[in-house]
């Protein structure tokens, strides 16, 4: 028979760590839900990207291509691996350093149109520095011709 504090001893280990693993699971379930993936203009363009879930998009803004249809904050300009281009919409303030011929990475959405929507919209100061993964999203491109 077994003496009563280590039952306690014993039902305060199984809490413990049906504790810790309800706590594991919460964490796995927050991490999947902020996970975000990245995505080269080839890649949205050919259909791998999934409508309507929260990506990143990389690329270089293509020159000629930033238009303000509306006088509102919407601009529309087109994002290229220097293989396929992809249109993408933000209504807001672009960066101070946005400009064409720029590597940039965007956070959005592909709508049912095959536009993508941007939320947020990052460029970087140095016009040598392009983010890490539009860098191989352009050197798998280069790659590919």
């Amino acid at each position: 028979m077994m003496k009563p504090h280590r039952k306690q001893r014993l039902m305060l280990i199984g809490l413990m760590l049906a504790g810790i693993g309800l706590a594991a699971t919460f964490a796995l379930k927050a991490f999947n839900e902020n996970l975000m993936y990245f995505f080269s203009t080839t890649d949205v363009a050919e259909g791998k990207a999934p409508a309507d879930t929260l990506i990143r998009l990389g690329g270089m803004v293509v020159k000629g291509s930033v238009e303000r249809p509306a006088a509102d904050l919407l601009v529309r300009f087109k994002l290229s691996d220097f293989s396929k281009e992809v249109t993408v919409e933000y209504s807001g303030i672009l960066p101070d350093l946005f400009r064409e011929g720029q590597g940039i990475v965007a956070k959005g959405r592909l709508d049912d149109r095959g536009v993508f929507v941007a939320e947020e919209v990052l460029a970087k100061h140095d016009e040598n520095y392009m983010p890490p993964e539009v860098a191989d999203s352009l050197k798998k491109a280069a790659e590919a011709k």
